[in-house]
């Protein structure tokens, strides 16, 4: 029985129904963002910036947090607006009024998440274990996979705290980072000089956008949130605070390592390594273990392999909600309330993919896979402007939503060939699935499970 002075989940303002449990503050729903924000990226990819850039790898960090803001932005108009599960896939679906465009939406997110999911997996499995169990990096990745699927399936209340255990370990190595690179230059061993130096013959426009792509990766993540609006209390007030809040403070973060890695280390020594950051404890030689700080790396990483994981399910539980895939994908665990069913499945094929690339290319597919999705938010923001609500909910100027829909398309432009083509045959699959969901004998229409109706809000 509730208590009396406490306001039970439909008392809150701005809560719709909903069959999940809104179990996620606002301060949950901030750390949730953040953890999945400041994942794998930055412990991996800073040495990949610097062979762009040398030692600006500050830039194009600073670069790629604005356009992720402008995205953003869109995200924050249409989740207050439309705080439903399914995310990108339900906007698609309200502004475009095309079930396939709205499935290809929501299936290249899915696929983006559950192709990130397997790259971490790939990452966790690999230099940073190394420092501790000398084994082959995918069957470590596809035990790891399992064990995130039990934790997902325990409950989103459970893997959220988690996430907040996870975030403050990872933060807590990143800025461990920035404080050896102040005592590295107090002690006069660092040069702050390599911060404004670029590799010779190369163009820092070029570079910058290059490098850029990469630092997106870092912040992708922010769209996650959207998969879980329906289990958040008070989202339409709370959930632009906590995506721009973390968003920024991401960033700071983000630019205060890259000065710190150029400041401990030349561009090709950062460029050299798969674990960089590692590499910039080892330098700053102040004692720290490498034990420890591959520690903090293993947790970064399995944190947000944990929340993609809780988007995948979740997507695949709201795209089963309206009909866009077989309706027992919505099936929810009794007791618990989690989609089983949906877990299962994304585990699956993320397990499956660990097979098919390494860290490297499965992050390129992430990042084009992510821009189809923000170019299609960001239009339908323009589209359903017409679209009224009776709530109140946060509303951004129209030329947010013009100027990124133009960031969307000069990242998509920087993208290879190859890419496009890894791209292009999972988005013919896609195609496949839809047209199978439509034939007589994959079209489930079963009657609502008593199990799932009402109890499992």
């Amino acid at each position: 029985m509730s208590d009396p002075g406490t306001a039970t989940d439909h008392d809150l303002p701005g809560n719709d129904e909903t069959r999940l449990r809104r179990a996620i503050s606002g301060k949950l729903l901030f750390l949730f963002i953040l953890g999945d924000v400041l994942g794998a990226g930055v412990y991996a990819l800073v040495g990949e910036i610097a062979g762009e850039v040398g030692g600006a790898v500050w830039l194009p960090m600073v670069v790629a947090l604005v356009l992720a803001m402008l995205t953003a932005a869109s995200f924050a108009e249409l989740v207050t607006k439309y705080p439903k599960a399914g995310g990108s896939a339900v906007f698609a679906q309200r502004a475009f009024r095309s079930p396939l465009i709205s499935f290809l939406v929501g299936y290249c997110m899915l696929a983006a998440g559950v192709t990130s999911a397997a790259g971490l997996s790939l990452a966790f499995g690999g230099d940073y274990l190394g420092v501790f169990l000398d084994v082959p990096a995918v069957p470590a990745a596809i035990v790891f996979l399992v064990l995130v699927a039990l934790l997902n399936a325990r409950g989103i209340k459970e893997s959220v705290r988690a996430n907040v255990v996870m975030t403050v370990v990872e933060v807590s190595g990143l800025v461990l980072v920035v404080i050896l690179g102040a005592l590295v230059l107090g002690r006069g061993d660092g040069d702050p000089g390599r911060v404004t130096e670029f590799p010779e013959g190369v163009s820092v426009t070029s570079g910058v956008l290059a490098a850029a792509l990469l630092a997106y990766y870092s912040f992708v993540g922010f769209e996650v949130s959207a998969n879980v609006a329906e289990e958040v209390r008070d989202v339409r007030r709370v959930y632009p605070r906590a995506l721009f809040g973390a968003l920024l403070v991401a960033g700071v973060v983000y630019l205060l390592v890259g000065l710190a890695a150029s400041i401990v280390l030349p561009a090709g020594d950062l460029a050299g390594s798969s674990g960089p950051l590692l590499e910039v404890v080892r330098a700053a030689d102040v004692g720290v273990p490498d034990e420890l700080f591959s520690a903090v790396a293993l947790i970064a990483v399995a944190n947000g392999a944990l929340l993609t994981m809780i988007m995948a399910s979740r997507l695949v539980f709201g795209m089963a909600e309206q009909g866009l895939l077989p309706r027992p994908l919505g099936r929810v665990l009794p007791g618990r309330r989690t989609p089983w069913v949906a877990i299962v499945v994304t585990t699956v094929v993320a397990i499956a993919l660990t097979l098919t690339g390494d860290l490297g290319e499965l992050a390129n597919t992430v990042v084009l896979l992510l821009l189809i999705v923000f170019l299609s938010t960001n239009i339908a923001v323009l589209v359903l402007r017409s679209d009224r609500v009776e709530a109140d909910h946060f509303r951004v100027g129209a030329v947010i939503p013009v100027l990124a829909i133009g960031s969307c398309l000069l990242l998509l432009w920087q993208q290879e060939a190859g890419t496009w083509l890894r791209a292009g045959i999972l988005l013919a699959v896609g195609v496949v699935l839809y047209l199978l969901a439509r034939a007589p004998w994959w079209s489930t229409q079963e009657e609502p499970d008593p199990e799932r109706a009402g109890t499992a809000g």
